[in-house]
């Protein structure tokens, strides 16, 4: 313990005098929308997409009962319902696209449900939260099988629609987007179109939050955690530029794209507002040689997460239901756990409620400071902010560890932080204490980026 408080005391010392860990100020709301997420809900979402017995890609879109087709219109009369009760405060939109590729043998439409609920200050800026509905099995072009997709991934069309339940009875600064896609299994295809309107539509969206897999938590080595989840994020930027390269890694940057700044404002509001669910950040952009829909908006400029759950079970997605030598295949809605499916929702939520309520993360951050003892930050005015708080770290920290108020100016000398030694980042804060996410200085931590060329 003397060593611990010794080493707490060297770095507040190292980081200036008065430098002391913030907490981020209490937001009754988030607690609020937090408490107004229901496992019902959400049992009662992965039933009825489970009863339309296949979601593939390419399965029946007649049917009025089986098939994508069906699933997609209970979704968009799901999203109206929801409408309706919060007075008409979700548009729903469903673009689409015929595409053909390796596991599209035929040219098919896909097709995204979308409800997006305006911001009332900066609509264009835009958090969105996304999960697809297809499903497959073990032959990814077998679209007549039943096919459940109970927990890959009608667990995270469950939390979409619970969080669009829940948000549209408040209203924000921000627009909410809540993202039902289609054709992940296929190639990410729903992904990409949504990234592709995002683009038509010329939003600013401040982050994606993926769900993909978030209901289970027995591991197919029997293993139980239903106490974390897996936030996964991209180090650099999939669209960083060669000079933009060049200088990240000259001046770091590797660990703190906006994406990655993302995922620490969600590990920081569940340590805030939740109770037996702990983030764990996995720095890499999904699981090891697989992927998911958020690729398709990294690639677009777009920051975005994956979450998933803590511990998977292989032998519940993309397996033929069936029982073989004991063991029982198939992605069924047995193998759902609804409380824990709750609190990944909640965690979702917050992160939605907290980014749509703050101010934007500032622009043109920049740091000075060669061969001086103290650091300028500075950054540009931000629409909405009333302050700014100036984070630092050391270089090997995974957590921004010290801040300083900046009040409403928008720059900020650290006497005696040594620009060498240490990280910086900043972010802006509204009039009620909320917080956007942190943004580290230069192209490597804009969260606007300038979009890849078609």
């Amino acid at each position: 313990m003397r060593l611990a408080a010794l080493a707490v005391l060297i770095a507040l010392v190292a980081g200036g005098a008065d430098a002391q860990p913030a907490g981020p100020a209490e937001q009754p709301v988030l607690r609020q929308v937090a408490g107004e997420v229901q496992a019902d809900e959400l049992h009662a979402t992965i039933a009825r997409l489970v009863g339309f017995g296949t979601r593939h890609t390419l399965s029946d879109t007649t049917s009025p009962t089986r098939g994508i087709g069906a699933a997609r219109l209970w979704v968009k009369g799901r999203f109206g319902e929801i409408s309706q009760a919060c007075g008409g405060c979700l548009e729903v939109v469903t673009p689409s696209q015929v595409v053909s590729g390796e596991r599209v043998p035929k040219p098919t439409e896909v097709m995204d449900v979308i409800g997006i609920q305006r911001g009332s200050g900066d609509p264009n800026r835009v958090v969105v939260i996304s999960g697809h509905l297809d499903s497959r099995v073990s032959d990814p072009m077998n679209a007549t099988s039943d096919a459940p997709g109970a927990n890959d991934d009608a667990s995270g069309v469950a939390a979409v629609l619970e969080a669009a339940r829940v948000l549209s009875r408040h209203r924000f600064q921000a627009t909410i987007v809540y993202a039902v896609l289609s054709g992940e299994e296929q190639n990410l295809y729903g992904g990409k179109l949504l990234a592709d309107y995002a683009t038509a539509q010329g939003w600013r969206v401040e982050a994606d939050l993926n769900n993909d897999i978030v209901g289970n938590t027995r591991g197919q080595d029997g293993h139980t955690d239903d106490t974390h989840v897996r936030v996964f994020s991209e180090g650099t930027k999939a669209v960083e530029t060669q000079a933009q390269a060049d200088r990240r890694r000259y001046n770091g940057g590797e660990v703190d794209s906006p994406s990655r700044q993302v995922a620490r404002h969600l590990d920081g509001l569940a340590d805030q507002y939740l109770t037996g669910l702990d983030v764990v950040m996995v720095y890499r952009t999904d699981r090891f040689s697989r992927g998911g829909d958020q690729v398709r908006m990294l690639e677009a400029g777009f920051p975005a997460v994956r979450v998933t759950e803590a511990d998977e079970n292989y032998t519940r997605q993309h397996q033929d239901v069936r029982t073989e030598n004991g063991v029982a295949y198939g992605d069924v809605i047995a193998g759902v756990d609804f409380p824990y499916l709750a609190q990944v929702t909640r965690l979702n939520v917050l992160g939605l409620a907290a980014m749509a309520s703050a101010p934007a993360p500032p622009e043109g951050v920049k740091i000075e400071g060669a061969v001086s003892p103290d650091t300028r930050v500075s950054w540009t005015a931000t629409p909405g902010a009333t302050g700014y708080r100036v984070w630092w770290r050391d270089t090997t920290a995974a957590q921004w560890r010290f801040s300083r108020d900046a009040g409403p100016a928008t720059s900020l000398v650290l006497p005696g932080v040594n620009i060498d030694d240490w990280f910086f980042g900043v972010q802006a804060l509204g009039p009620d204490g909320a917080a956007s996410p942190v943004v580290f200085p230069g192209p490597a931590g804009d969260f606007v980026s300038e979009r890849p060329a078609k």
